[in-house]
This record gives structure tokens, C-alpha cells and sequence, in this order.
């Protein structure tokens, strides 16, 4: 096989590949082999024929279609291998010189991954956050816990701080009265003095009965999730259609046993303490291997061709569609609160998905060089573990498809990747 490399640009790669005699004897045998499992031949087993008898009485167009097949897809294979290349989507193709079973050459154009240049990655330092619980922490918890085991009366009286309410709600342009997406509910449940809805929404409802409705108008914050409603003033009309009274439960030593194995309200904060203390831990763990990774990459440098970063705004994009489902949002509707059209919100998407392409490639560089790699005992314990995690047969059986094995395996090297490098950024 003799290749041709020529690179017009960093990520675009143009291959002229011909095939050696040798290449093609092998792949007509080949072909021959496996069309001999389909023709009859009086006087033969089917598929024991020999191939020069096979060659003779099979179409020839099938042939050499069948050839072409094979011969085109193991010479692109070879030539990627020999040159080293790394393609990142299906390759243009085209058949230059085709004499049948004695010639072939091809042309092919293909993105590629480009040349990826690792800062010293074993020097780079970034500082992990200390993980602190504090005794307000503690406190807050256990006053959710108190909440949740609280108990609830419907009242007739005015709504103050401290009382649930179920409302409908809609807002609309304070200007246009045009409805607003996503600025609506219905049996919605707020607790009043909980700050959870939109600051200036709640003490409007204070002092409202059941039945009472009110219109009045709130200006959403400029730091507001939602881009199109940053700084936008909204007019809101509520119905109340139920107060609540909240009783909260007395937090002592009744109440820690209601809640788990504890004797005494001291040994459910000691638990809390624990756990929040752990859930704190793993979070600045994760914070700390972010920062370095993003520290690592951002020194790196690569040439990422468009594909593969459109290819991850597309995998992010629907990702939100999934998540947008779980809140019963439509996709429209989410475009429109973010005031975006298709485009834009892709477009916006594309800093954050070439900084995750990158960290990919540079995580990848980093393995080859420190000769990271899953062996398949470590591939097989890991996939035993998850299995011991689930009673359902047929989840078990997911996880020993090939394409979920290969997931895992990936998964298994960026975690082996991603510890090594702490253990750089971490030694003294």
C-alpha cells in the first residue's frame, strides 16, 4: 500500500492511497470466500466450491461491488493506522483508478484531530478549598427535617410569613400584556418567607385570604437565570386558593428518633455533621480536579476541527431537551425565555463545548504519555461492582453489551487520567 499525505489545514486531512497486489489478492479471496456460502455448485459442498470455480459462476457485478466494499474500507483503515491519524467524522471517498482485481487507488478527505502540545502538566498546582461545617449548617438542616415532618391546616384567615399557600399564577409584559413563557403555574405551593420564588414576590401575598386575587407588578433581577427576563418587569396576577398553617415539629429527642436510629437530638447533629461534612469533601474534590483539569487545558494547546465541537453542542443541547422535559418545558418555550433563536442558542453553546472537546483530547494526550491503560480484569471488576447494585436481570445484562463495556472502559482510563494528575498536583 502506498499512501499520500497532504494537509491543507491543521484539521483537514487529503489521502491518495493504492492498493499492492498482494492487498488485493488478499481481499478477492476474502470476498470470494464469504460469496461462496450463498452458490450452489453441483458436485459441491456449499461453500467448499473452489474459488476459482465460485469466481466463474457468481455475477460479476456483485463481485466486484462486494470487492470494492472491502477493499476501499481496509485500505481507509490501514492508511489511518500508518499515518497516525485520528478522524473525527465519516470520510469523503472517491475511486480514482479501478481495474478490476488489479488496480485500485483511492482519494480520501477526512477531519482529523491536529497536533495536541501538553503544558508540563506534573508542575501545574491548584489549590484545594477546605471543607468546613459549620453549626448554622447543621441548624439549617435540621430545621428542613423539622419542615418536611411538620404539620398542615387549612386556615380561612389572611396569609402571613411561615404559611404555605397554593396559588395560580400568570405573568405577562408589563408593557405589551403579551403572556410571558415560563412566568406561569398553577397549584403551585409557597411558603411565604421562604425566598424561594422571585425577591418582592412573596410579601405581596401576605395578608390575602383564600379566594383573593391580586395583580401587581414585579421587576425580575438582572442576574436572573433566564436571559430574556433579566430586568424585565412583569406583571403578575395570583389567585390564592389555599393558606396553610405550618406547625413544625419540636426538634428534640422524640423527634431525632422519628427520623433515624438516634437516641438524642446530640447524635442526629453529630450524623448531619457527618454526612454534610462528607457531601462537602466530594464537592470540593470535584471543584479541585475541575480547576486543575481547566488549568491544565487552557495551557494546552490543540487543533480541534469544527465537527467535533458541534458534534458536543449537539450532545448538550440534548441533554437540555431531556432535562427541559422533567420540568415540562418545550424546547420552543425554553428558546423563547432565553430570548434566542436555534442558532444563537447554539452558537452560545460553543466556548463551553470546545472547552469540554479539549479537556477530552488533552486527558487523552495525558494517558498515552503516562501509559495509562484499563486492563480487562480491571474493566470486568468494576462491571461486577455495578452489577452487585442492581436486583434486575436485564440492567445486569446492559452492562455486558460491547457498546457499554467500551463506555465504561472509557470511563474507568478518565478517572485512572484524572488521579494521576492529582497526584502530580498534589505532591509536595
Amino acid at each position: 500500500m502506498q499512501v499520500t499525505k497532504n494537509q491543507p489545514s491543521p484539521t483537514k486531512v487529503e489521502l491518495t492511497i493504492a492498493a499492492d497486489q498482494a492487498f488485493l489478492d488478499a481481499i478477492k479471496e476474502h470476498v470470494l470466500t464469504d460469496l461462496a456460502k450463498t452458490v450452489n455448485m453441483a458436485g459441491f459442498r456449499k461453500g467448499h466450491a473452489p474459488a476459482a470455480l465460485i469466481e466463474k459462476n457468481v455475477d460479476q457485478a456483485t463481485l466486484q461491488n462486494q470487492f470494492l466494499d472491502h477493499a476501499v474500507n481496509d485500505l481507509y483503515v490501514e492508511a489511518v493506522t500508518q499515518e497516525n491519524l485520528r478522524p473525527v467524522a465519516q470520510p469523503s471517498v472517491e475511486v480514482t483508478k479501478f481495474v478490476p482485481f488489479t488496480a485500485l487507488e483511492i482519494k480520501v478527505a477526512v477531519d482529523v484531530v491536529g497536533k495536541i502540545k501538553l503544558p508540563d502538566y506534573k508542575k501545574i498546582k491548584v489549590a484545594k478549598k477546605a471543607a468546613t461545617v459549620t453549626d448554622k449548617d447543621v441548624t439549617a438542616v435540621l430545621d428542613d427535617l423539622a419542615r418536611r415532618d411538620a404539620k398542615k391546616k387549612d386556615v380561612q384567615r389572611a396569609a402571613k410569613d411561615g404559611d404555605e399557600v397554593v396559588i395560580d399564577f400568570k405573568g405577562v409584559d408589563a408593557k405589551t400584556k403579551e403572556e410571558i413563557a415560563g412566568a406561569s403555574g398553577s397549584d403551585y405551593p409557597l411558603v411565604l418567607g421562604s425566598n424561594t420564588f422571585i425577591p418582592g414576590f412573596e410579601p405581596e401575598l401576605v395578608g390575602l385570604k383564600p379566594g383573593a386575587e391580586k395583580t401587581f407588578d414585579i421587576t425580575f433581577p438582572e442576574d436572573y437565570g433566564a436571559t430574556a427576563l433579566q430586568g424585565k418587569k412583569t406583571s403578575f396576577t395570583v389567585t390564592v386558593k389555599t393558606v396553610r398553617e405550618i406547625e413544625a415539629s419540636k426538634i428534640d429527642d422524640a423527634f431525632a428518633a422519628t427520623v433515624g436510629p438516634f437516641k438524642t437530638v446530640v447524635e442526629l447533629k453529630a450524623d448531619i455533621k457527618q454526612q454534610l461534612k462528607a457531601e462537602k469533601d466530594a464537592q470540593a474534590q470535584r471543584e479541585f480536579e475541575n480547576e486543575l483539569l481547566a488549568s491544565i487545558a487552557e495551557k494546552a494547546t490543540a487543533d480541534i476541527p469544527a465537527a467535533l465541537i458541534d458534534d458536543e453542542i449537539d450532545r448538550m443541547e440534548e441533554e437540555e431537551r431531556r432535562n427541559l422535559v422533567y420540568r415540562g418545558q418545550t424546547w420552543q418555550e425554553h428558546l423563547e425565555a432565553e430570548g434566542k433563536t436555534e442558532a444563537e442558542h447554539h452558537e452560545g453553546l460553543r466556548e463551553s463545548a470546545e472547552a469540554r472537546v479539549k479537556t477530552g483530547l488533552v486527558l487523552g494526550e495525558v494517558a498515552e504519555a503516562e501509559n495509562i491503560g484499563v486492563s480487562d480484569k480491571e474493566l470486568d471488576e468494576r462491571i461486577a461492582a455495578l452489577k452487585a447494585q442492581y436486583n434486575d436481570a436485564q440492567m445486569q445484562a446492559e452492562l455486558d453489551k460491547p457498546e457499554n463495556r467500551r463506555e465504561l472502559r472509557s470511563r474507568l482510563l478518565t478517572e485512572k487520567t484524572i488521579n494521576t494528575l492529582v497526584g502530580y498536583a498534589t505532591q509536595k
